[in-house]
């Protein structure tokens, strides 16, 4: 296993790495920037702009020209070509301390977003939540209760989305019920005997869950049962998020922060991009959304 920095690039709020047209696209939320970066070299190749603060993104059909957003309280589209932003749905909630946070698309074409609710109080339930946005541009609330959204992804064995509350130190696991809804949600695993909340997470091929350990600097892996089997240590201080790319869908890409608001480090390699190779593990390329023109 090899760990390496890909390229320069140093964000504030680096998450949400998605491998898409044979680049690692990622976002700098608190920047509102959207970055694309050769695999290889680490070069940017593209830098667009959207109001921050950026939660998450997907691309939007199979091409480089557009992608769904989610933005402080409302989901929109972004053509990358001109710049144009257009309004799909906006959440009921609003707060100065809750904004959209992580998302991912699903095979349906859908949009599946919660929202990250902080500087509450000790016994102030939090805002927002779960939601997905269907390919007919209804906004429909799977859960609530959730503190900070993080890293919803799909296991490719189960079937079962799996979504992470920071706040609460759980990644929680779903089964998809008729219409889109979510049931039976379990907690999948604890991370608080890890010392940190799970932060951005990724499956690979054999339904192992990879998830970074934002406190402490480390990645980790589960397997279907929730056991523990891999834990990486990282040379940054505030690993966020992560995704499986390459041509083989064999590298690990992980984004960090050096500077959120809330969390920050001042190492030499906060803020950077990591690239991850030799792992004997294989992910998959993410759906795209299927939102109508």
């Amino acid at each position: 296993m090899e760990i390496q920095r890909l390229g320069n690039l140093k964000t504030a709020l680096g998450e949400c790495p998605v491998w898409h047209g044979a680049q690692l696209w990622l976002l700098d939320c608190r920047k509102g920037l959207i970055h694309a970066l050769d695999p290889g070299t680490g070069q940017e190749t593209a830098r667009h702009e959207a109001p921050a603060p950026l939660g998450s993104f997907a691309f939007n059909g199979d091409g480089l020209d557009c992608i769904v957003l989610a933005l402080k309280d409302e989901i929109a589209t972004l053509d990358l070509r001109t710049g144009q932003l257009r309004t799909l749905a906006r959440i009921e909630a609003s707060s100065p301390h809750l904004r959209l946070n992580d998302g991912i698309s699903l095979a349906d074409g859908s949009f599946v977003v919660g929202t990250m609710h902080v500087f509450r109080a000790p016994d102030e339930p939090p805002l927002g939540g779960l939601y997905r946005l269907d390919t007919r541009l209804h906004l429909h609330k799977l859960d609530d209760g959730l503190g900070i959204v993080n890293g919803p992804c799909v296991n490719p064995v189960s079937g079962r989305l799996h979504v992470a509350d920071s706040a609460a130190r759980v990644i929680y696991s779903y089964a998809f019920a008729a219409g889109g809804t979510l049931a039976d949600k379990q907690v999948f695993v604890r991370t608080a005997v890890h010392d940190s909340g799970p932060d951005g997470c990724a499956f690979d091929s054999e339904g192992g869950l990879w998830t970074a350990l934002v406190r402490t600097g480390e990645l980790a892996r589960f397997d279907m049962e929730g056991r523990l089997t891999h834990k990486i240590d990282l040379p940054v201080a505030l690993p966020s998020a992560l995704c499986f790319g390459g041509p083989e869908m064999t590298d690990l890409f992980v984004t960090s922060i050096s500077d959120s608001g809330r969390l920050s480090a001042s190492g030499p390699l906060d803020g950077a991009v990591l690239k991850v190779t030799g792992l004997g593990f294989r992910g998959s390329a993410r759906p795209v959304c299927r939102m109508p023109p």
